[in-house]
């Protein structure tokens, strides 16, 4: 399959592949890679987006998009997984334990 023959390109072209093929199909400015995952069929990423900037910076709209590569870099899909202004902030999993 491709140039690769069997093999996965590095994840550091992965994901500047991945950054501009998402810039390029959402028309928004990707902010950050927030993880990156090897998958069997090549790479598997999260990516922040600005969707809508606004001031202050802490009310503008980001977005956060699950990204598909194949092993050749090739984007074999992606869709958002969560929408939200930058001053949120996530809340923990699970009870928080402190220990003494």
């Amino acid at each position: 399959m491709g140039e690769h023959k069997g093999r996965t390109i590095p994840a550091a072209v992965a994901v500047r592949r991945a950054v501009a093929q998402l810039r390029e199909l959402v028309g928004h400015e990707p902010e950050s890679v927030i993880a990156v995952r090897r998958a069997s069929h090549g790479w598997e990423m999260d990516i922040e987006v600005v969707e809508l900037a606004r001031t202050p910076e802490s009310s503008s709209v980001l977005a956060s998009y699950h990204v598909e590569l194949d092993a050749d870099g090739g984007l074999s899909g992606y869709h958002r997984t969560r929408r939200y202004t930058r001053e949120q902030v996530d809340q923990p999993a699970g009870p928080v334990l402190h220990h003494r």
